[in-house]
């Protein structure tokens, strides 16, 4: 694949990489723990290719808005994702795409991820 080929594969996975920089420089100040869930989350939608970069970078984009107020509002991680992370990542992908074939070991990574960030929300709480 060449760079042209590969850059234009990265522009429609992450979207427009001034977009992209401006999300992960929003995710960096989440707390921790919402942090490393939408770090989890992001690993997991990756697999959510939409049909244009605009579509995929207002994902991420209303992903960390949705940590952003939740982290804001003291509202726990098990209640932005519930009981089951891979059912709120398909649905909220589904919100942008048609989304995409994720393998059975994608969708045990997130939810074990989901979990341990979660569960040092939980620790960090008690």
């Amino acid at each position: 694949m060449s760079d042209v080929e590969k850059s234009g594969f990265v522009s429609k996975v992450i979207g427009p990489k001034k977009r992209w920089r401006a999300y992960k420089g929003r995710v960096k100040e989440l707390p921790e723990n919402h942090r490393a869930a939408v770090e989890a989350i992001e690993r997991h939608l990756m697999h959510f290719v939409p049909t244009d970069a605009d579509s995929n970078a207002s994902m991420f984009e209303d992903l960390a808005d949705l940590f952003e107020q939740a982290a804001a509002n003291g509202t726990p991680i098990r209640e932005i994702v519930g009981d089951d992370p891979v059912e709120f990542v398909e649905t909220f992908a589904q919100n942008y795409s048609e989304g995409g074939y994720v393998p059975p070991r994608a969708k045990k990574q997130l939810t074990e991820a989901v979990e341990r960030a979660a569960d040092g929300e939980d620790a960090a709480t008690a």
